[in-house]
């Protein structure tokens, strides 16, 4: 496995949502710089876990099944590079936002009926 070049350098996280715990985030945010187009919270997996799930939204469920793509950071850390989460990141286990094309703000949708199966 080859070492991750990651969009945000270490020395330019701020603090924008911090004591959220962690959260599950795929390379295409995080390494690619996309913004997160898909986001969900689920019951956590960890003691510090928040539940929250970030995709950028076109991630074929190949790119999901291969570990390497998806890892574990702090939601600061994703703040950080899609500032836009912060406003949703209060909502309660069983919601989920998809990023509207068009307008490119936030709307609710269903929850995934099986959250599990993208991070197996």
């Amino acid at each position: 496995m080859t070492e991750k070049k990651f969009k945000l350098r270490a020395e330019h996280i701020r603090q924008l949502a911090p004591r959220f715990g962690g959260c599950f985030a795929t390379d295409m945010i995080t390494v690619v710089g996309h913004q997160v187009g898909f986001m969900y919270r689920e019951q956590p997996d960890f003691d510090s876990d928040s539940g929250w799930r970030f995709f950028d939204g076109s991630e074929p469920q190949e790119y999901l099944d291969d570990k390497d793509n998806i890892a574990i950071y702090d939601v600061n850390t994703i703040a950080n590079y899609d500032p836009d989460i912060i406003p949703f990141l209060f909502m309660p286990i069983g919601m989920a936002f998809e990023r509207q094309k068009s307008t490119g703000k936030f709307v609710e949708v269903n929850f995934p009926s099986d959250p599990d199966d993208s991070l197996d």
